[in-house]
């Protein structure tokens, strides 16, 4: 194990292809075990378990964040500031809509960091963001 914990995490999809196009081709994670109806993910060296479901529920809502419409649930992956920004020419390169495009979020505060948010094919929010000081992950 790492010094951190790692995480897993099961989400639902509706089409287990376009979901190893999405997190194998557009997120380049690397494919660990996988079976007709899901599949293992690397994810920044964490578990994320895609797995095909019949019915995926959709977002539960939003709530209101520095100004802007935040969906939840989401998830994503807190990222070095320039793989930040290096993910986020990707998602550009890719065609992503944003629901949330990149920017800079608490600017000048406490908890100062870049921030953005899409959708995967099957609609699950995500969240990538990257802080300059990371001891300002927890700050209040």
């Amino acid at each position: 194990m790492t010094a951190r914990p790692c995480f897993h995490l099961a989400i639902p999809v509706d089409d287990i292809a376009a979901a190893r196009e999405f997190y194998g081709g557009v997120l380049g994670l690397s494919e660990g075990r996988s079976a007709e109806q899901w599949i293992d993910w690397n994810f920044y060296g964490h578990q994320v378990v895609t797995h095909q479901v019949a019915v995926h529920p959709g977002p539960a809502g939003h709530n209101h964040v520095d100004s802007h419409e935040v969906p939840v649930p989401h998830f994503g992956a807190v990222l070095a500031v320039e793989d930040f920004h290096d993910l986020s020419s990707k998602m550009k390169s890719a065609g992503a809509t944003f629901v949330i495009e990149p920017y800079l979020r608490f600017e000048g505060q406490p908890g100062e960091q870049w921030t953005m948010f899409f959708l995967d094919p099957a609609g699950n929010a995500m969240e990538f963001k990257a802080f300059a000081d990371e001891s300002q992950i927890f700050a209040k």
